[in-house]
């Protein structure tokens, strides 16, 4: 089942009366995010996008690859749990890993770069403490 994301469906006001002439596309369609979360095995899911192209579901996965800006290298570390996801509230208490997520991992706080729901793969910055 698709979620519709086009906006042409709303009631025309102003003396404009009638039905609506655009009808629904397949290219409107829109799905249900992947609310990626920290499990023990690696789980993605194939989902064929617009174009024949490919996008890579994150649905489970306990590591990320943090970037430390003092060193310029990229470590792949395990996730210890979501501190804090200022896109949604709830997903912060449930656990859920979207772009601009606060993660705890072995290295420390990281801020989520990537978007795991469409990119497959967590990549993060390394929040360093400033003294």
């Amino acid at each position: 089942m698709g979620i519709y994301h086009g906006n042409d469906l709303r009631k025309i006001t102003g003396g404009r009366k009638g039905r609506h002439v655009k009808v629904k596309r397949k290219y409107l369609m829109g799905r249900f995010p992947a609310l990626t979360t920290i499990g023990d095995k690696y789980i993605v899911k194939k989902v064929r996008a617009r174009g024949g192209n490919l996008k890579l579901k994150l649905k489970k996965t306990n590591r990320a690859n943090v970037y430390i800006p003092s060193t310029g290298e990229t470590k792949n570390v395990r996730i210890i749990k979501v501190i804090d996801n200022p896109s949604n509230r709830d997903y912060a208490m449930r656990g859920v890993i979207t772009k601009g997520a606060i993660i705890h991992t072995e290295l420390g706080k990281a801020k989520v770069t990537s978007r795991p729901g469409q990119d497959g793969v967590i990549n993060a910055i390394l929040l360093e403490e400033q003294v």
